[in-house]
C-alpha cells in the first residue's frame, strides 16, 4: 500500500469539519526510516482565538504557537507537561490560528516498530491518546511546522466514516471551555482513548 498525502486544501477549511473529516484518515509515518500506518479514530478541535483553550486564544503568538499562524496542512507539535509530545494539525486560512489535535489511531502498519517505542502495553493502548500516539508514530518537536503532505509523515486518504459512526464529547485535560463538544472519535472503536 502506497498512500497518498491528502493536498494542502483538504485542511483549508472549518476547524470541526477537518476534525470530523480526519476520523478514518490514514496517518503514516516513515520517522528515522521505519513505516508505520495508523488510522485516525479520535480528534480534537481548536476553533481560534475565540476558543479559550486554544494556544492562540486571544490571538495570542509567540514562539511557541507560530506554526499554528501558519498555512493550513502544517504539524503543530508541542511539549505538554514537561513529558509528552502533542501532534495538531493546522486548519482554516494562514494568518487564523486553528487546529485539530491527533488525539488516537488505531495501529494498522509497523507495529512491531511501534511496540518498541512505547513499551510493553496492549496493541489496543499503543497509539489511545495524543501522547501516546506521537511516542509510536516517533512524532516530536522536529516535525514541528512540517507540511503533512511529504515524508517523513502525512496524512493519506483511509476510509470515510459515516455520520452516524460519528460521536462527540466535551475536550479531555483542558480547564477553560472544557464542556465544548470538539472531541470528535469512531463510535464503539476500541483504539479511542479512555
Amino acid at each position: 500500500m502506497r498512500p497518498r498525502p491528502l493536498p494542502p486544501e483538504y485542511y483549508a477549511r472549518d476547524t470541526v469539519v477537518v476534525a470530523k473529516a480526519l476520523l478514518g484518515q490514514l496517518l503514516v509515518s516513515v520517522v528515522g526510516g521505519r513505516r508505520c500506518l495508523a488510522r485516525i479514530v479520535e480528534t480534537e478541535a481548536y476553533v481560534g482565538p475565540h476558543d479559550p483553550a486554544c494556544h492562540a486564544a486571544g490571538w495570542r503568538r509567540t514562539a511557541r504557537n507560530e506554526v499554528l499562524y501558519g498555512p493550513p496542512g502544517l504539524a503543530y507539535v508541542y511539549f505538554t507537561y514537561g513529558m509528552h509530545w502533542c501532534a495538531n494539525v493546522v486548519t482554516e486560512r494562514e494568518g487564523f490560528p486553528a487546529a485539530v489535535l491527533l488525539r488516537a489511531a488505531e495501529p494498522l502498519e509497523g507495529l512491531n516498530v511501534m511496540r518498541k517505542r512505547r513499551g510493553r502495553v496492549h496493541d489496543e493502548a499503543l497509539a489511545a491518546g495524543p501522547a501516546r500516539l506521537t511516542q509510536a508514530l516517533g512524532i516530536d518537536r522536529r516535525l514541528n511546522g512540517h507540511r503533512l503532505t511529504e515524508r517523513p509523515l502525512w496524512i493519506a486518504e483511509g476510509e470515510r466514516v459515516a455520520p452516524r459512526r460519528v460521536a462527540a464529547s466535551p475536550r479531555v485535560g483542558i480547564r477553560v471551555a472544557a464542556d465544548w463538544k470538539l472531541r470528535f472519535y469512531i463510535r464503539d472503536n476500541p483504539f479511542v482513548s479512555r
